[in-house]
């Protein structure tokens, strides 16, 4: 199969494992202490509003966000809860955890909507302190609105670049940036039509254009251009026009996400990229061989399902 007509697939790095995200379902791949690599596999399923919505620019990306955030969600507390377990002093004779797939529809809508819940202010926390500490810091100084953006915008990659390290520094974090590495090298191997095994998979890069890394950065730098284009008097004005231009800034990163990964092979455009790569070199480490063969695990299982959900959906 040629590269040109593989599909395209992505992930996400989770506590001691892996999410992949396939056509018909996404799969997460977790060792747990014992060595033994479980897995937690949920069917794709998706109205069909939210699939017309999708084909809008601007607003797909928010809203593939938004859908990536419930159901990643999910899958990390499914990680987390096998963490938990492995490593806590209860006794051996307690009753097992109940599996996933014995959750109620209301546990699972609840750990969803957590997730959207904690993009929302997680964003809406990264959008408003560094517009608030521009304006204490340089609030009087004689400059135009575009300098107060660029200088805000500043803020925000220092205060992203000091939190991503310091977090690194934990051993748990930095597990999971070796397991996140190790999504991309699968994809990468995966993408260049190569078979699946540990040292194929090590020799690629763990750096990926599609990372969402590399969205954080497009939604500062976009978020420079489209606040340059609202002018405002005070700081409440100020908060008010980025909290309500957020969705924009989201969907037009989107779109630059989408149009540097068409053109990251052309020489003089593939440059575009450049700056998500370079902070995937903070939330990215490279993987042991253990962490990339629980990588490839999800991603075999996952491709394994979809083909098998995708012949039922013929013959149905």
């Amino acid at each position: 199969m040629s590269q040109q007509s593989r599909n395209i697939y992505g992930g996400q790095a989770v506590i001691e494992g892996v999410m992949f995200a396939g056509k018909h379902v996404n799969v997460t791949a977790v060792r747990r202490k014992d060595n033994e690599i479980v897995f937690y596999e949920v069917p794709r399923t998706s109205q069909p509003w939210l699939q017309k919505l999708k084909k809008i620019p601007l607003v797909r990306g928010v809203v593939g966000i938004l859908e990536s955030s419930a159901k990643g969600s999910q899958h990390l507390n499914f990680s987390m809860e096998a963490y938990a377990e492995d490593h806590s002093d209860e006794e051996p004779d307690k009753p097992a955890k109940q599996e996933k797939s014995g959750w109620s529809l209301s546990m699972i809508v609840g750990v969803a909507v957590a997730g959207v819940l904690s993009f929302i202010f997680g964003k809406l926390a990264f959008t408003v302190v560094p517009a608030v500490l521009e304006g204490l810091i340089f609030g009087q100084a004689d400059l135009n609105i575009i300098v107060h953006n660029l200088l805000e915008g500043l803020i925000k990659i220092l205060f992203l670049l000091s939190y991503l390290y310091l977090i690194s520094l934990t051993p748990l974090i930095k597990r999971l940036f070796q397991y996140h590495g190790a999504e991309h090298k699968v994809i990468s191997a995966y993408e260049a039509g190569v078979e699946l095994t540990v040292q194929n998979v090590q020799r690629f890069t763990r750096l990926h254009y599609r990372c969402g890394s590399s969205f954080i950065v497009f939604s500062v730098l976009v978020g420079v251009i489209v606040y340059s284009f609202f002018h405002w008097d005070n700081m409440w004005e100020r908060i008010y026009i980025r909290i309500l231009l957020l969705p924009v800034v989201l969907g037009a990163s989107y779109e630059a996400l989408r149009m540097t990964n068409a053109m990251r092979e052309l020489p003089v455009l593939r440059f575009l990229g450049y700056p998500g790569l370079w902070l995937q070199k903070l939330t990215t480490k490279e993987p042991t061989d253990d962490q990339v063969e629980v990588s490839i695990a999800s991603f075999n299982r996952m491709l394994e399902i979809d083909r098998e959900m995708g012949q039922m959906s013929k013959t149905a």
